[in-house]
Formats: C-alpha cells, sequence, structure tokens
C-alpha cells in the first residue's frame, strides 16, 4: 500500500514539473535564444529618436538598463545591454537596438531605448509554444505613457542609457579635493581704535568738565 502511494506521488510530481517547464504558466529554463526567435529580431537599426544635435558617445558603446516584470509572480530584475545585443530570461527575450538620452543642459529631460521583445507562448491551450514579437519599439523613462508594452504576463521599461555629451561636467563627488580652488578668506576687520585717557574722562563725566 505505501508503495502504490509512493508512486502516485512520483507520478504527480512529474506531471507538475513537466507543466511548470512547459505549460503557459511556467518560464523555460534556457537561456540560448531559439533561430525562429532570432529570426524575428529585426537586423536593421531603428530609426533615431529626436535628440539633441551634439554628437555623444558612439551608439556601440553606450549601455541600457531595462526593467522586466513577471507579473505573474511580481518579481522583476535589470537587464545591461549595448546595442545590438539580446537576453533570454525564462520565455522572454529581449534585445536593444538603440538608446538614447538628452544632454544635461537641456530640457525637458528624456531618456529612450528602441526595444524588441518576444515571449514563447500559447495561443490556445491546444496550440504548441512558439516565440512571437509582442513589442518593438521605443520606450520613454520619463514619458512612459507614449509607449507602452502590452502583454497580460510580462512588462518592460527603460531605466538608464549610459552616455556622455562633449561638455559635459564630471559629478561633483568624483572631483578631487585638491583641484577645487581654496576660497579666499575674508580680510579681517580693522581692530578699534583705543580712546584717548582725556576722551575717556569726558565720557565718564558726561562731557562736562571737572570743578576747581
Amino acid at each position: 500500500m505505501a508503495r502504490a502511494i509512493a508512486l502516485i506521488l512520483a507520478g504527480a510530481l512529474a506531471t507538475l514539473s513537466a507543466c511548470s517547464k512547459d505549460g503557459p504558466e511556467g518560464d523555460a529554463p534556457g537561456t540560448d535564444i531559439p533561430e525562429d526567435a532570432a529570426r524575428q529580431l529585426d537586423k536593421p537599426a531603428p530609426p533615431r529618436a529626436a535628440a539633441s544635435a551634439v554628437a555623444g558617445t558612439p551608439m556601440a558603446e553606450r549601455v541600457a538598463t531595462l526593467g522586466l516584470l513577471n507579473k505573474r509572480n511580481n518579481l522583476s530584475e535589470d537587464i545591461t545591454l549595448k546595442p545590438g545585443e539580446s537576453k533570454r530570461i525564462g520565455n522572454v527575450v529581449v534585445k536593444l537596438s538603440a538608446c538614447e538620452r538628452t544632454p544635461a543642459w537641456e530640457r525637458p529631460r528624456e531618456t529612450g531605448a528602441f526595444v524588441q521583445v518576444l515571449v514563447e507562448e500559447r495561443k490556445d491551450v491546444d496550440s504548441p509554444l512558439r516565440w512571437s514579437k509582442v513589442f518593438s519599439g521605443w520606450l520613454f523613462k520619463h514619458s512612459p505613457s507614449l509607449n507602452v508594452v502590452e502583454h497580460p504576463v510580462y512588462d518592460v521599461w527603460v531605466k538608464d542609457c549610459a552616455m556622455k555629451y562633449p561638455g559635459e561636467e564630471a559629478p561633483a563627488s568624483s572631483t578631487p579635493a585638491s583641484s577645487v580652488p581654496a576660497r579666499p578668506a575674508a580680510a579681517a576687520a580693522p581692530a578699534p581704535a583705543a580712546a584717548s585717557p582725556s576722551a575717556a574722562n569726558a565720557s565718564g563725566n558726561g562731557g562736562a568738565s571737572a570743578p576747581d
């Protein structure tokens, strides 16, 4: 009897494990990007977003930080990519094609990234798992409502685009103390002149002369 119960429990655990890996409620364990997903990623560079005319860090050297949220378990993580790089996390593939930000002296401030998001999912319970592109476009940090990833399970947003523009000053915390000019000392105020004895006597007697 005990052996039969153990076999039933083992079979149930195996079934649950298979569902969690292959079903729509579980994430795929792999990290390699499959060929059918890679074929759906755009090869040419996307059009650049409206940005400053001042040339900054070359696109290939910029680094974007994206956020990925799984609404099913409320877990999020940061993804760091350079333009042209892709990363697979479970059954999600995120590709960064470009990122931009305005110089420090321009207003309003904005940071954007051109992102593509692919998800491996089923159209219905009878369909096999397939990779499909659920988003392709610019995401903006300070104007998220302009473009959003509309998916019931996953959300992706831009957090930063690490780059520099000519003329941008280094942060104050990174400026060596020796390079900061010393503040000139304030000139000492002149000491008041000592009062003469005659003036002191006059002050003590209200300015009247002593009687003979």
